[in-house]
């Protein structure tokens, strides 16, 4: 019996003072901004967000308000809601254009969206979304000692972007749409060309244009063996030191072979004919 006593008295001390640390009717506003920020200086992310919001509901166009939505944004992102978390920067950017947090909010816009970004075989929307509010940040500041940051993020996600585009290649390699697939590397290649990805792209475009103009009829297939030699000429002055040359080499040499083999037939076929 003293145990249950015990224990219901530990029970409404406990939700005693976790009444005194809620916002309450009658706060004044600076008491309910306090006891939002607590919430947040305990990490206590959910319950801030929501003092949070209640703050700017009935602080909105003061600075308690101001100080509200920043850290409202906080919250989100420190709860990894990223999307409502970008949502809330872009409204604090927006409505505090002259802030000293400004900077920071434009930063961490593209951070959300970052984070949000998913696996390269994932609809890449909150990736181009992030790369475009990091490129805002680097032309808007270009001072900011988070620039080499920004473009380290952009080079992320361009490389995820690019690995997207070389993996269609790979497909369409796979389900022998070789013409297809050198459509794909030359979007790596056009698109990412700092990327890691455009010389294994510029690679497999000289040996899909080979494969292409192998299972191709006769008649197309000079046209096709050199296009590879035309692949192959670029990759030598892109990537001279390539770490995918021997390859390249490789499938050049083929096409090569393949040409002069070509050339060989027509000229039997014209002597046959009595040619010259």
């Amino acid at each position: 019996m003293k145990y249950a006593v015990f224990t219901l008295t530990v029970i409404f001390l406990l939700v005693s003072c976790r009444s005194q640390d809620l916002i309450r009717p009658g706060d004044s506003l600076q008491v309910a901004f306090e006891k939002a920020y607590a919430q947040f200086e305990q990490e206590n992310w959910r319950d801030a967000s929501q003092a949070f919001e209640t703050v700017i509901s009935i602080g909105r166009g003061t600075e308690f308000g101001q100080d509200a939505q920043f850290y409202l944004a906080e919250s989100y992102f420190n709860d990894r809601r990223y999307m409502m978390a970008a949502s809330e920067y872009e409204r604090y950017s927006s409505s505090h254009p002259n802030s000293e947090r400004r900077e920071y909010s434009d930063f961490m816009i593209g951070k959300s969206y970052y984070n949000l970004s998913p696996r390269f075989n994932i609809d890449q929307t909150y990736t181009y979304r992030a790369i475009e509010q990091f490129r805002l940040y680097m032309a808007r500041y270009p001072n900011s000692d988070r620039i080499t940051e920004a473009g380290e993020r952009i080079d992320e996600l361009r490389n995820k972007l690019a690995r997207k585009e070389f993996e269609a290649g790979e497909f369409y390699m796979r389900t022998g749409r070789y013409n297809a697939a050198t459509v794909s590397y030359d979007l790596v290649i056009d698109r990412y060309p700092e990327s890691r990805w455009a010389e294994r792209a510029l690679v497999r475009k000289i040996e899909a244009y080979v494969l292409y103009a192998d299972n191709s009829i006769p008649a197309r297939q000079e046209e096709r063996y050199r296009k590879a030699v035309e692949a192959y000429d670029t990759y030598i002055q892109l990537f001279p030191r390539g770490d995918n040359r021997s390859d390249a080499e490789d499938h050049y040499d083929r096409a090569l072979t393949a040409l002069e083999q070509i050339t060989d037939e027509d000229e039997d076929v014209i002597t046959a004919r009595g040619g010259p």
